[in-house]
């Protein structure tokens, strides 16, 4: 990883569109102006590799897949996906340490070909709250869990994680600054909070520790999206 980030390095764009076609023309009027375009489960399932290669000619790619399964596979699944040389991959962290490691290993073996790839492990999603965790089983506060799975993550081998920006400072106290920590659920100021649990806008994300920013439909669905994405960094640099 370049060091040190611009902020303009560290601003994530979810493309959360209805397909490829438009994906690519969003990445097309935000190329320069972000540093990462994040593709979700939805999107790769309906466009596949090939749209992640042409998505790859207007910017570093962000593959938010999430997987969890047996380590074999989703250690396989890895392999399958460094094939495009990603910028960041991620996996659950509540898959387990065995799980971690297999994907980290596969990680690993990549960069030491000449590959670019990091590995995320997802701590707690940021839909959920205190009450959608006790559903699942899992009692107290989202931020103690989020930090004993990134702690989880870093033992195996992971190079950081997906997290609420709550839980970012404590986090890297806890497990080093080069330890890197994404916060999704960005939401410029005056933005609705829409379907997500636990929000916090550029300022307070950055201000929290957080070393990329995923910021989706208030830049996407934005009347003039380069406007937007210029608002937002204005914001991430006004936290100094």
């Amino acid at each position: 990883m370049p060091q040190p980030l611009t902020m303009r390095d560290r601003l994530v764009v979810a493309l959360d569109l209805p397909g490829g076609r438009e994906a690519l023309a969003m990445a097309s009027r935000l190329q320069g102006r972000v540093g990462l375009f994040k593709v979700g489960l939805e999107l790769f399932s309906a466009e596949g590799p090939a749209f992640v290669r042409e998505l790859s000619r207007w910017g570093p790619v962000f593959l938010d897949l999430k997987f969890h399964d047996i380590p074999t596979t989703v250690g396989r699944a890895v392999e399958r996906l460094l094939d495009l040389d990603p910028r960041l991959v991620n996996v659950h962290a509540q898959g387990g340490s065995a799980m971690l490691g297999a994907a980290a290993e596969a990680v690993q073996k990549h960069r030491t070909g000449g590959g670019r790839t990091e590995l995320l492990a997802v701590t707690v999603l940021t839909s959920l709250d205190a009450a959608a965790l006790e559903e699942t089983g899992h009692q107290g506060d989202p931020a103690r869990l989020a930090l004993r799975l990134a702690r989880l993550a870093k033992n195996a081998g992971c190079d950081g994680v997906v997290c609420s920006a709550q839980e970012a400072g404590v986090i890297r106290e806890a497990c080093g600054d080069a330890f890197w920590r994404l916060t999704p659920v960005i939401r410029p100021l005056g933005a609705s909070s829409q379907d997500q649990a636990r929000v916090v806008d550029p300022a307070q994300a950055i201000r929290a520790g957080s070393t990329w920013l995923v910021v989706g439909r208030p830049i996407t669905h934005a009347a003039d999206p380069e406007a937007a994405a210029e608002e937002i960094l204005r914001q991430m640099e006004g936290a100094g």
